[in-house]
């Protein structure tokens, strides 16, 4: 249900993305600056040039998204309900459709600009430091919760995970990001289910083994 508010959250920033002004042009601030250098020093381009535009890239893209954040509260989108449940939006669900409404030429800025000088596995480097690792961390838990895993679904579980880390990375708040990964999860949990997998018996059969591991230790 949690997802679902989300989800309906997300349709509605398309229908209010008109009564937004377009984001201004952002200069970088020295906080993401520094963010962007260490971030881009982990990947060991040796070359000076194009550490530097790699740098301006991601470090006016922090600071875009940090103002367009800053300057469109929850408050600016109108409370209302969810027609899926008839509850009201919550204040995240508020600020994820200020924060999607943001003019989508600022992601495709630092897509373009990445790609421009990086290969596509350092494009993921750049993108899991946004997210803090979040695809990795991710894909172990489905790997401890689903039994023999097979290749094709974790190649597809992966595919959706990396959709998600795009996706959330012009978001502001780490509560953001995650309400974003949980959408892409629900979509790797409804494909485990189309596909002979029973998503809910599995998540119950792991709980139950990580509590009786616990209570084992504990009568050690």
């Amino acid at each position: 249900m949690k997802t679902k508010k989300i989800k309906i959250a997300l349709l509605i920033a398309f229908m209010t993305a008109g009564s937004f002004v377009k984001a201004q042009s952002v200069e970088a601030t020295a906080d993401d600056i520094k963010k962007a250098e260490e971030w881009v020093s982990e990947l060991n381009l040796n070359n000076a040039e194009k550490q530097d535009r790699v740098v301006k890239v991601v470090a006016t893209h922090l600071s875009t998204i940090k103002d367009w954040h800053n300057t469109h509260p929850f408050s600016t989108v109108p409370a209302g309900i969810n027609p899926l449940d008839g509850k009201p939006l919550s204040d995240l669900h508020r600020q994820i459709i200020a924060d999607s409404a943001m003019p989508s030429t600022i992601h495709e800025d630092l897509m373009t600009g990445l790609r421009k000088d990086l290969t596509e596995e350092q494009v993921a480097a750049v993108l899991d430091k946004y997210t803090i690792g979040k695809v990795a961390f991710t894909m172990k838990g489905y790997e401890a919760i689903v039994p023999n895993l097979t290749a094709a679904e974790s190649a597809e579980i992966r595919k959706l995970l990396e959709k998600a880390r795009e996706q959330a990375v012009d978001y502001k708040s780490m509560k953001e990001i995650s309400a974003i990964f949980e959408i892409y999860k629900t979509e790797a949990e409804k494909y485990l289910n189309n596909h002979g997998r029973n998503w809910r018996q599995m998540y119950s059969d792991y709980t139950k083994k990580i509590k009786a591991e616990k209570a084992a230790k504990k009568k050690e």
